[in-house]
């Protein structure tokens, strides 16, 4: 089997597709242009098509040098037949090829190694042989000075016996479906941590039960972290019975003196053996599907928090608020660096409203501010209440936005560079207020785990949510595109073909040659060769750049073909930019090339129509319930302005203005059956809400959207 054919057999497209997504790949080219700039050639896939076509060629490569490595030790121990070779060749299932090399793999020295030591191996066939020998007779001829008498010998050819049961590669794989059928997964309290406080959050699994093909990701996930820290333990069960059963009708074929020895031996595989070791690849299986899953809906919250409404260029007087220490403000401009900064006291216990209102004044007068980001944490709403009973000479917009991951970056290296002469509080402040302009590019500076979105990002394959993470960052980052004038090392880390030294190089050249005029100017940076060069260009925006187009998603590549167009116009190009009516006049076919045909062609004629166009809506101001200030003015029954802040498998939940977020669990998301959280709410979308409970002491709040 072909790479080609293999990845075909799980994405629907055609060869040719594949094809020339692999040969794009293999040149270093990265998915994000891939995507956008070469749709002829790959028949238009989609960028999470081209990741799975990635993915895929990576693991055929993985089962491929699997597949030589075992082959080759095999073949070492001088027992690889041609028909063995001949079935792990064709074999594309790593769990088969597994269960192939299991005879031959390495281990320690076993019953049934001894066993064959001991000389017992003829008398194991004669019994799996399931003739009418007499046994018992046959045994005494095995007695030697370490087999004493013929229960040892019995016992000795019974090990073989299970060890070759274990590797029956039929059994194996049937055994395994019947544990994914019907394997149970159980949890019990440990009884010494039951009263602990930490316990409590997991008291609903201090004796569950549950079929393991049904458990949700998250209740799997809640299971295998309070057996990690102890406080339960779990296992993954099977009705012994019906496995026994199955493997006797498969082994045993007479009913004659063999076969009360069969029936132990089978017994002891599957108790010593097979039961284990199923078991945990059964619950490893599982535990790989539900940590699938929850990256799938970590990553989906990511990727909608990255892509979050930005405000834009704007003056902006952010706060991080607080009682005791008071509220950090911030004044930043419109490419959101500090001018300024100033403690104040709105608050209990100093209780400086006055003055505090006057240093707000002040500062948005004197810093020409045009809106003001909170931070959503504590003294939030009351901090928001604050702001609003100023009397400012004219209207600003006053933002709440999430604080989450602000604490992170503050302390982080990042911000050490960026703010070397200030403490966390005022990089925090930076932060809260940078992430109102735009939450991408602030974002971006923060391990995506530390944005709190997501469920049991910490219990799940680090690896593989790095990964998955990444890839997100990556396409978020290049579907808007980046101004490379003002964006910060971390942001042009992401951007196609760029990496972490290379924005290293970008920053440097920026801060001692001056602002980049043209795109082509980026071939000057060190070290930033002509692919880079290819792969980054058109993902980079030049604003009043020498060349218009240098401000647009069209691709360096393609400005020929744009200057042609507007000469066949009767044009400057400049003039043919945003000119709608002589864009409706172009004839694609007449500037089809061996490189972009009319899929590229039509991307170029939108791009041309609104250059530069950010796909992400405009940050609008939400208006919380002022009467709800904290969990002790949420009563049953009310219904109540939200905005979803995080998605689960689960259901969402909801910012209703104070520090607790309410629950709405999937079965309240709407009436009907839902699959999906995902179908029916957005990170950031607004809705309403109606309080179905408050448990006050727990500080838990149940929400319905079915109002």
């Amino acid at each position: 089997m072909t790479s080609v054919q293999f990845i075909q057999k799980q994405v629907n497209t055609v060869p040719k597709n594949i094809e020339a997504t692999l040969k794009l790949l293999s040149e270093d080219c990265t998915i994000p242009f891939i995507s956008r700039y070469r749709k002829d050639q790959t028949g238009n896939l989609d960028e999470v098509v081209i990741e799975t076509i990635a993915k895929l060629s990576k693991q055929y490569d993985e089962i491929v040098n699997r597949k030589e490595s075992v082959l080759k030790t095999i073949e070492e121990q001088g027992q690889l037949s041609p028909e063995l070779a001949k079935i792990i060749k064709e074999s594309f299932d790593l769990q088969d090829i597994e269960d192939l090399y299991l005879p031959y793999k390495k281990k320690k020295k076993t019953r049934a190694d001894v066993a064959r030591e001991n000389g017992l191996e003829p008398l194991a066939k004669i019994i799996f042989a399931q003739g009418k020998d007499d046994i018992d007779f046959i045994s005494t001829q095995y007695l030697n000075d370490k087999i004493k008498n013929e229960d040892e010998a019995l016992q000795g050819a019974r090990d073989i016996i299970a060890e070759w049961i274990n590797e029956n590669i039929y059994i194996r794989k049937n055994l395994r479906r019947l544990f994914q059928r019907k394997a149970v997964v159980e949890t019990k309290v440990v009884k010494s941590k039951k009263e602990e406080e930490a316990a409590q959050k997991f008291s609903q699994y201090f004796d569950w039960a549950e079929p393991i093909s049904k458990a949700p990701s998250h209740r799997l996930l809640a299971m295998l972290r309070a057996d990690a820290e102890g406080f339960v333990k779990l296992n993954v069960d099977l009705e012994k019975e019906e496995a026994i059963d199955f493997i006797e009708k498969e082994i045993i074929k007479s009913n004659n003196n063999t076969t009360e020895h069969l029936e132990l031996a089978i017994k002891d595989s599957y108790k010593r053996l097979l039961e284990p070791a199923i078991s945990n690849e059964t619950l490893q299986e599982a535990k790989a599907k539900a940590d699938s899953k929850a990256i799938d809906v970590f990553a989906g919250n990511l990727s909608q928090l990255l892509l979050a409404p930005p405000l834009g260029e704007k003056r902006i007087l952010a706060i991080d608020p607080g009682f005791k220490s008071g509220c950090k403000v911030v004044c930043l401009d419109e490419k959101g660096d500090l001018l300024y900064n100033e403690t104040i006291y709105p608050h209990a216990p100093q209780k400086e409203d006055v003055m505090a209102m006057k240093k707000i004044r002040s500062m948005v007068n004197a810093y020409t501010i045009e809106a003001i980001s909170i931070g959503n944490g504590t003294a939030s709403r009351e901090t928001e209440f604050f702001i609003k009973k100023i009397a400012f000479d004219k209207p600003l917009q006053v933002f709440v936005v999430s604080e989450a991951g602000a604490s992170v970056y503050s302390a982080s290296k990042i911000a050490r560079e960026e703010f070397p002469s200030f403490d966390v509080t005022v990089r925090g402040s930076v932060s809260i207020g940078r992430r109102l302009s735009d939450p991408l590019a602030e974002l971006v500076k923060i391990d995506p785990k530390s944005i709190g979105v997501g469920q049991y990002q910490h219990d799940v394959d680090q690896t593989k949510l790095k990964e998955e993470l990444d890839t997100v960052v990556v396409r978020c980052v290049n579907s808007v595109g980046i101004n490379i004038n003002t964006a910060s090392k971390s942001l042009l880390s992401y951007v196609s073909g760029i990496g972490v030294k290379m924005a290293e190089n970008i920053v440097q050249y920026r801060t001692e040659n001056g602002p980049f005029e043209d795109r082509k100017e980026l071939k000057k940076v060190p070290r930033l060769g002509d692919k880079a060069y290819q792969q980054a260009a058109a993902f980079i925006r030049i604003k009043d750049g020498k060349n218009p187009l240098d401000n647009s998603a069209v691709h360096p590549e393609a400005y020929p073909i744009v200057e042609k167009m507007a000469t066949a116009l009767g044009l400057k190009t400049i003039d043919l930019i945003a000119n709608k009516e002589k864009i409706s006049q172009i004839k694609l076919e007449n500037y089809i090339t061996p490189e972009i045909g009319i899929l590229g062609l039509k991307d170029i004629v939108k791009e041309l129509e609104k250059p530069g166009l950010d796909p992400r809506k405009v940050a609008k101001v939400f208006e919380f319930d002022p009467n709800v200030t904290s969990i002790k003015n949420v009563r049953t029954g009310m219904i109540l302005p939200g905005i979803v802040n995080n998605i689960t498998a689960f259901g969402c939940f909801v910012d209703i203005g104070i520090k607790e977020s309410g629950l709405v669990h999937i079965s309240q998301l709407k009436a009907g059956f839902v699959s999906d959280v995902n179908e029916v709410v957005k990170l950031h979308q607004h809705v309403q809400v109606k309080v179905v409970e408050v448990d006050e002491e727990r500080k838990r709040i149940q929400l319905t959207m079915i109002l």
